[in-house]
C-alpha cells in the first residue's frame, strides 16, 4: 500500500523537503520517497495521535446524560432533573457536569428526594470523583444511605455498577464503536482506556463484538489485579490474539481532586476546605502506596498514579523511587520545580490534561492563591527532560485531542489572557507529546497515520495559532492504524 503525494510534518526530526510516497508493508513503514508524482499534493502526513488517559465507558455514555455544567447551585441543578423526568419520566437520570466547590447550597440526597420518581437519579461531578444520587440510587448500587454526595474510593467502586442503573445502552459494542469512529475523524489512532470496569474479560468480549477499530490499552485498578496476575498479563502484551488491543498499566488514585477539595497539598485550602482535612487528603497510606507500587514491578506491570495536589506528587515519586516502578504520575496539576526535576531523573512520565486548566483557572485562584504559577508546569517538565504526553479525562474534557494541544500551546480559550503563559509549550512539542513517542513518520514505523489538509505547525505558537489547532480536526482527511485505513 502506498499514500503518495504527502508532505511530512516535523513532529521531531526535520521532515524531509517537498513531496514524498509513503510504502507500506505489514502494518509498517517500508519506505518514504520522494513522490513519484510531484504535482500532486495530498496534504500533510503525521503519526497518529493518542490520547494518554481516557474513561471510555463514560465518555461514551455522554450522549445518554443530563448536562449540569451550567447549573450554578444545587437548587438549580435538581430543577434541571425535574425537567429531565417531566420530558422522560420512564427514564433513569444520569447526569454530568455539576461543580458544587463555588455552590451556596451543598448537594444532599433529599433534596433529590423531594422529587417525585421512583426513577434513580445519579449525578456525577465534574471532575468525576463524587456522585450525588437519590436514595432509589443509592438502594440499586447497594450503597448505604446517607445525606451528602458518595465520594472518592466509595464512588469509584461504584462507577463500574453503573450499568445496572442505565443498562448497557450507551456502553454496549456498538456504542464504543461508534466512540472509537469519532476519535478517528480527529485523527485518533490510540486510546488509554482507565474505564472503571470488567476488566480483561470484558475488553475481550466487546472487542470480539466490534469495538476493534483503534489502539487500545487497557488499564487495571487494584480490584482487578488479581485477575491480571492470573492470566500472567504485563504491560504491554496483547490481552488476546490481536496486538491491538493490549495489557496497559495499574491505575492507582492517590488523591482526590480540586474541586471536591480533596486534592492532598503541602498548604491548606483557603477555604471551603473538607472538614477534618485542610490540606485534602490521600487515598491510601504511603505503605499501601509502596505495596501496590511493589506489586505492579515484580508483576511486570507499569503504573499511573493519579496526583493532583503537590504533596501527593511528592509521596507519589518518594513510593517510585523506593520500589523501582515503572511508569507516571497522572494529571500532575499542582507540583513543585524540585518534584519535576526529581521526576526527570526517576524517569517518570507526566499524563497531563491541558484542556483541564481552562475549566480550573478560577477555582484554582480561589482555592490555591499564589500557586496558580505552579499548576500544569508543562514548560518546566520539558526544559527539566521529563517525558510528557497529553490526554483528555475524558469525559471530564471532551475526547479531543486538539483542544489539549490548543490548551497547552496558549493556555486559555479564544479571546482570553493566557493562564501563566510562562509554562506554555510550542505546538511542535505538544504533537510530540500526543503521538505516541513517534516522531517524523520514518521507515519502521508503525503504520498510524492522520492526514491533514492544513499544517498544524503553521504559525507562531500564540493565540492565533491554538486558535487554528482547536479547529483542527475539521482538516483531517484519512486515519489509518496498522496500515489499514479506517477514516
Amino acid at each position: 500500500m502506498r499514500i503518495e503525494g504527502v508532505r511530512l510534518v516535523g513532529v521531531t526530526d526535520p521532515a524531509p523537503a517537498g513531496l514524498v510516497d509513503v510504502t507500506i508493508t505489514d502494518g509498517v513503514v517500508a519506505s518514504v520517497e520522494p513522490a513519484a508524482d510531484p504535482s500532486a499534493d495530498n496534504g500533510w502526513l503525521m503519526p497518529g495521535l493518542w490520547d494518554k488517559h481516557v474513561h471510555l465507558g463514560q465518555w461514551s455514555l455522554t450522549s445518554a446524560r443530563l448536562d449540569l455544567a451550567p447549573a450554578k447551585s444545587s437548587t438549580q441543578a435538581v430543577e434541571l432533573v425535574r425537567e429531565r423526568l417531566e420530558e422522560f419520566p420512564d427514564w433513569p437520570v444520569i447526569g454530568w457536569g455539576h461543580r458544587p466547590t463555588a455552590w451556596d447550597d451543598a448537594p444532599v440526597v433529599s433534596d433529590l428526594d423531594a422529587i417525585e420518581t421512583d426513577q434513580p437519579i445519579v449525578l456525577i461531578c465534574g471532575d468525576g470523583h463524587h456522585g450525588w444520587l437519590n436514595t432509589r440510587a443509592l438502594q440499586m448500587l447497594a450503597l448505604p444511605t446517607r445525606e451528602g454526595v458518595v465520594a472518592e474510593g466509595e464512588w469509584f467502586q461504584a462507577y463500574g455498577r453503573l450499568t445496572t442503573v442505565l443498562g448497557t445502552d450507551g456502553t454496549g459494542p456498538d456504542a464504543y464503536r461508534r466512540t472509537m469512529e469519532a476519535a478517528a475523524a480527529q485523527g485518533i489512532v490510540g486510546l488509554v482506556d482507565f474505564e472503571f470496569s470488567g476488566g480483561v474479560a470484558e475488553w475481550l468480549e466487546r472487542w470480539s463484538e466490534g469495538a476493534d477499530l483503534l489502539r487500545i490499552r487497557m488499564a487495571s485498578y487494584a480490584d482487578g489485579l488479581a485477575d491480571v496476575l492470573a492470566r500472567g498479563l504485563r504491560s504491554g502484551d496483547p490481552l488476546g490474539d490481536d496486538p491491538r488491543l493490549t495489557m496497559g498499566p495499574l491505575k492507582i488514585i492517590s488523591d482526590g481532586s480540586l474541586n471536591t477539595r480533596t486534592a492532598w497539598c503541602c498548604e491548606p485550602y483557603a477555604e471551603k476546605a473538607v472538614h477534618g482535612f485542610p490540606l485534602g487528603q490521600p487515598n491510601q497510606t504511603p505503605e499501601e502506596l509502596r505495596d501496590l507500587l511493589g506489586s505492579a514491578t515484580d508483576a511486570g506491570l507499569d503504573v499511573a498514579v493519579h496526583a493532583i495536589g503537590d504533596r501527593a506528587v511528592t509521596e507519589a515519586l518518594a513510593a517510585f523511587a523506593d520500589t523501582g516502578a515503572r511508569g507516571g504520575i497522572e494529571h500532575v496539576q499542582l507540583t513543585t520545580r524540585d518534584d519535576v526535576r526529581r521526576m526527570a531523573a526517576l524517569g517518570v512520565r507526566a499524563s497531563v490534561q491541558p484542556a483541564h486548566l481552562l475549566d480550573d483557572r478560577e477555582v484554582t485562584e480561589r482555592l490555591w492563591p499564589g500557586r496558580a504559577e505552579r499548576c500544569f508546569p508543562l514548560r518546566w517538565m520539558l526544559d527539566d527532560g521529563v517525558d510528557v504526553v497529553l490526554g483528555s479525562d475524558a469525559p471530564v474534557s471532551p475526547l479531543d485531542p486538539w483542544l489539549a494541544i490548543a490548551a497547552a500551546v496558549h493556555r486559555a480559550f479564544d479571546g482570553d489572557e493566557a493562564w501563566h503563559p510562562e509554562q506554555s509549550i510550542t505546538a511542535r512539542e505538544a504533537l510530540a507529546a500526543s503521538t505516541d513517542g513517534r516522531g517524523t513518520i520514518a521507515v519502521g514505523h508503525p503504520a498510524d497515520f492522520v492526514l491533514l489538509s492544513a499544517d498544524p505547525l503553521d504559525g507562531d505558537n500564540d493565540e492565533a495559532h491554538a486558535s487554528r489547532l482547536r479547529s483542527m480536526g475539521e482538516h483531517v482527511r484519512g486515519t489509518w492504524v496498522a496500515g489499514d485505513q479506517i477514516l
